[in-house]
């Protein structure tokens, strides 16, 4: 990683650029000294699968005085079960809608590319020819040999013991230099970037940085040379993995690798790292019980290892984070401390150009909003989170998980003040951010009796898992009457101070510079003009607003930009929120405060302070799901209070997100991070109807209203999922983004990013879902209450 951020660097002109290595160079002993490099480019995530094309791109145009860097031998993950065949297609989808080329391929064909294997058990594979195995050491010495051309130094035996800083800035890095560590000195920089694999959280803690990163053990050995394998060249057959028994594969001449997560997790304390000096500090000592079962699977599924035993093997450290994505960014704590942690060969190159382009150009041109370090809110940098999480990803590794799959443990985390009673009335909860956050729940079962009126449409056993019919009884329900959902998840920021005005004038793009009383749709953008966030901001008073963000990036976002006349604080903890919407909303909510609740008395998009019964709370009529309604806020402490004295009404039943989610895609609102990233603008988005063109704000300078795609609704033959390709011609053209069934329009509906040409309103297209194709018709948005009628009443 140090070596490819070191070329990436220079090749933009960056050249006074400075590496430290603890170990010699180049086989220094951490991860990538003994990584086995197989690169695997198909990934459900759009951003890792970029990273690692990128990878693959530019190391195979690498060599190392004469020798390969890396040979694209193609890779190929057999199914030996019907349910891991039928995720191969899934994964074909993924790659296809990431522009990745792969095919799901016969037994016959894999027995082709793979003669070793059992044509018993193989029932299918997937096959991408451009995959391979990169060899690390001579792909990062030979980055590291440009990068020194262009001005760049490589300093071996260079150990750090602190990070220098001054003022809340880094102003250098103090190292050891030598084996023995005789002589100190400080290297001064401006930046400076802890590449160091698992021994991050050691750099981390020197700066007073969280990293939150556990090192793992994972075990790999080799086949004793085969007689059927006598005279190979070291890499002739694609790379293979078997993930229904957690392995993979690849060739070392004669011999075959073997590599396993399938033994328990075996953390490894940043103490029981091997020192300085150690020959392969990366290297634990084999546990052979650990891989018997292991090595009985590889032979199961490759007879010829029968003839053989395992040797050489190796309990090698890798890292894993809570979310099994990189850590990539710079530290809240201390500015100029950035992080690229937690990356693996597959990634690296594309990893090293992406905050290449951060740190030169001040934005990636791949978002990075999944691999941000300050993604992780407070209660994720626990380390007895990060160790539990860590480890349960290391399980997972290749297991089939479902987008809405929840982690199991540790649960419950974060609850909100309505989560007794979401109890009583039978939630079934997932999570998100670490909230308990409900889906739906059985107490509405009742009302889930008529299968024709709720307009229910046949599901594939994928698309019924995390789904129960009483999430249609509960859409219409908030259409025909009144319902709660619980907003308390939603990220809430106040902003405070003599310049807030100003400030968030600044940094968001519509007008929110109003006064008291009003509540304004607006839009963050990164220097490049990409959709970093959109944001709902209540002004409260002259100098107090409310901030409805997405999470801790936004949180982040501000508080780096804030004047000094300005405090930016997260509120959620503190308070909660409940939606309280529906054609009944108002017959609710009337009788009980001292407010006006009339559409005169009380207009669209503003808000007041008042009293829900004994309860104070700021109201804003907004409304994400198309529906008359408010959401009202109110300290945690009451918020138990505030759903009693709106249930003892009698009027309302509880929503949960799997309606919500519904409701809010037959309005066509987008969700950002899933709809809409930093890689799109707000035109190409439809959300220009945010953007103020008379004011200046972070980011105008770089929009352009020239656009080739756009965001569009797609309303399909059955019920999809998300991030399939979309194909028109027999090419494909974009892919889907949210998808759910409109239990008001009866239709499934998936948005999709498509090509400017394709997004006229009847436009038929193809989604290809689990590699079938699904009809679907390009349609107007939105989908339902043109007008607004619903809503504005």
């Amino acid at each position: 990683m140090g070596c490819a951020l070191a070329d990436e660097l220079t090749g933009r002109g960056w050249t006074d650029v400075t590496v430290v290595e603890q170990g010699p160079l180049f086989a220094a002993g951490g991860s990538s000294s003994h990584a086995p490099g197989l690169v695997f480019q198909t990934n459900p995530s759009k951003t890792m699968t970029e990273f690692a094309t990128y990878t693959v791109n530019k190391y195979s145009g690498l060599s190392l005085d004469g020798q390969w860097c890396f040979k694209q031998v193609g890779g190929l993950e057999v199914a030996t079960t019907p349910e891991r065949l039928i995720d191969l297609r899934r994964r074909q989808g993924w790659a296809e809608a990431w522009g990745v080329h792969g095919e799901v391929i016969s037994p016959e064909r894999c027995l082709e590319l793979w003669s070793l294997l059992d044509p018993a058990r193989v029932l299918g594979g997937y096959f991408v020819p451009t995959d391979g195995l990169a060899n690390s050491l001579r792909c990062g010495e030979a980055q590291a040999r440009r990068a020194i051309e262009r001005g760049a130094r490589f300093l071996a035996h260079h150990t750090v013991v602190g990070i220098e800083q001054q003022g809340g800035r880094v102003t250098g890095v103090a190292v050891e230099v030598g084996a023995e560590g005789l002589e100190y000195r400080v290297v001064p920089a401006d930046v400076v970037v802890s590449a160091a694999g698992f021994w991050g959280p050691s750099i981390g803690a020197m700066a007073g940085v969280s990293v939150p990163l556990l090192p793992l053990a994972h075990q790999y050995a080799r086949s004793e040379p085969l007689a059927v394998l006598e005279g190979n060249p070291e890499a002739v057959r694609p790379i293979l993995r078997h993930q229904d028994r957690d392995l993979y594969f690849r060739e070392h001449g004669d011999q075959i690798g073997v590599g396993s997560y399938a033994h328990r997790p075996m953390p490894v304390r940043q103490e029981e790292i091997g020192p300085n000096g150690t020959t392969m500090p990366s290297v634990q000592a084999f546990t052979e019980d650990d891989f018997e079962p292991a090595w009985r699977d590889a032979v199961e599924l490759l007879p010829a290892l029968k003839e053989s035993a395992y040797t050489g093997g190796i309990n090698g450290i890798f890292s894993f984070t809570p979310d099994g994505l990189p850590l990539i960014g710079e530290a809240p704590q201390l500015d100029g401390f950035w992080l690229a942690e937690a990356v693996w060969v597959t990634h690296s190159a594309g990893v090293a150009k992406a905050l290449a382009e951060v740190l030169v150009d001040g934005r990636s041109s791949v978002d990075l909003h999944e691999c941000e370090l300050n993604r992780f809110e407070p209660v994720h940098l626990a380390p007895a989170f990060v160790e539990e999480r860590g480890k349960q990803n290391f399980v997972e590794v290749y297991d089939i998980i479902h987008p809405l799959q929840p982690m199991e443990s540790p649960r419950p985390m974060r609850t909100s003040p309505f989560y007794p009673r979401q109890r009583e009335l039978g939630a079934f909860f997932l999570e998100g951010a670490g909230w308990e956050r409900p889906q739906w729940f059985t107490a509405n079962s009742p009302l889930s009796g008529d299968p024709g009126r709720l307009g229910l449409t046949e599901r594939d056993d994928w698309a019924a898992r995390y789904w129960s019919p009483i999430a249609a009884a509960e859409s219409h329900y908030t259409r025909e009457q009144v319902a709660l959902y619980d907003m308390t998840p939603l990220k809430r920021i106040e902003v405070t101070g003599a310049g807030a005005a100003a400030f968030l004038q600044r940094m968001t793009t519509n007008n929110v510079d109003k006064k008291p009383g009003s509540v304004t749709y607006t839009l963050l953008l990164d220097a490049g003009g990409g959709v970093r966030s959109d944001l709902t901001v209540a002004r409260l008073t002259e100098e107090r607003f409310q901030v409805g963000a997405n999470g801790n990036l936004d949180l982040d976002w501000l508080q780096r930009h804030a004047p000094g006349d300005v405090q930016v604080r997260d509120i959620t903890p503190g308070t909660c929120c409940v939606g309280v919407w529906g054609p009944r909303a108002r017959e609710l909510v009337q009788p009980l405060t001292d407010l006006d609740m009339s559409h005169e008395g009380f207009r669209y998009f503003t808000c007041k302070q008042g009293y829900i019964g004994q309860v104070p709370v700021t109201a804003m009529r907004v409304s994400y799901v198309g529906e008359l309604g408010w959401e009202l806020y109110t300290t945690a402490d009451l918020g138990l209070k505030l759903w009693d004295t709106l249930w003892a009404t009698g009027l309302p039943i509880a929503g949960g997100r799997a309606a919500f989610n519904s409701l809010r895609l037959e309005k066509g609102y987008r969700l950002w991070g899933v709809d809409m990233t930093p890689e799109h603008n707000p035109y190409e988005a439809g959300l220009a109807f945010a953007v103020r063109e008379d004011k200046d704000f972070l980011g105008r300078e770089a929009l352009s209203k020239e656009i080739t795609r756009k965001l569009v609704p797609l309303l399909t033959a059955e019920v999809v999922t998300g991030k399939e390709p979309v194909r028109h011609g027999g090419a494909t053209v974009g892919y889907t983004t949210s998808a759910a069934y409109g239990h008001t329009i009866g239709r499934p509906i998936a948005y999709a990013w498509l090509p400017i040409g394709l997004t006229t309103p009847g436009t038929e297209v193809e989604v290809a879902y689990f590699g079938r194709p699904v009809p679907a018709e390009v349609a107007a948005e939105p989908l339902f209450d043109a007008k607004m009628e619903k809503i504005r009443r």
